[in-house]
């Protein structure tokens, strides 16, 4: 029988490396790749078409987030396992709605990663027990609304936080390809979606957004 194919994504080199070794103590998963960001996890996906991917929440350039909507838009049977230090219930949240089957803290053991890496394999969704409660209490109160960055299209939640962590307009070109008046523009656009006056008050709604990983 075929293996598992595994991808890993963080941006910490010792974290991936002891998931490797944890994985790969299991016979039936390999471990194809790592990548340290959302963009070449994005890339990375193309090439090697893994069957489960471990991401990381907080990253740089682009975040878990944004990765995970982009990589189940177009791969929607690929299983991504979120994998993260934040309990929070706006990151759980926000990563089951861009598509991840499962969201596991990092302080778990060994045993757990393995059984959430089945689990969603088997087309189920794997919570955390120390997050699991978040939904409940959200489905019983009827909580959640619309996320604050959904009217902010793919282009400008990657720009938002590239800016939250103080490239300057001519870097954000360089890095994604396109003019720094392109930049300006879709500046102009995200601060107009979300009421803001300032790139300070870009940055704070970030944070605040789980968009940047600078309180990870």
């Amino acid at each position: 029988m075929n293996p598992t194919r595994i991808l890993i994504v963080d941006d910490h080199k010792i974290i991936r490396d002891g998931l490797r070794l944890l994985v790969e103590r299991e016979p039936d998963l390999c471990v194809i790749g790592e990548a340290d960001n959302g963009r070449d996890a994005c890339e990375m996906v193309r090439s090697t078409v893994p069957h489960v991917l471990l991401m990381d929440v907080g990253m740089p350039e682009m975040n878990g987030m944004e990765a995970t909507r982009r990589i189940h838009e177009e791969f929607p049977a690929i299983r991504i396992l979120a994998l993260t230090m934040h309990a929070d219930r706006q990151y759980l949240q926000e990563m089951l709605r861009a598509g991840a089957a499962g969201y596991l803290l990092k302080d778990c053991a060994s045993e757990e990663l393995v059984k959430a890496i089945r689990i969603v394999l088997d087309g189920q969704t794997y919570l955390s027990p120390q997050v699991a409660g978040t939904i409940v209490d959200d489905w019983v109160r009827h909580e959640p609304g619309p996320p604050m960055l959904a009217s902010l299209t793919p282009r400008e939640r990657e720009v938002l936080q590239m800016i939250a962590e103080g490239y300057i307009a001519r870097a954000i070109g360089a890095r994604i390809g396109v003019s720094t008046k392109t930049v300006e523009t879709h500046r102009k656009h995200i601060m107009t979606k979300l009421g803001a006056r300032s790139v300070a008050e870009l940055t704070r709604i970030a944070i605040r957004e789980g968009v940047t990983p600078l309180e990870k």
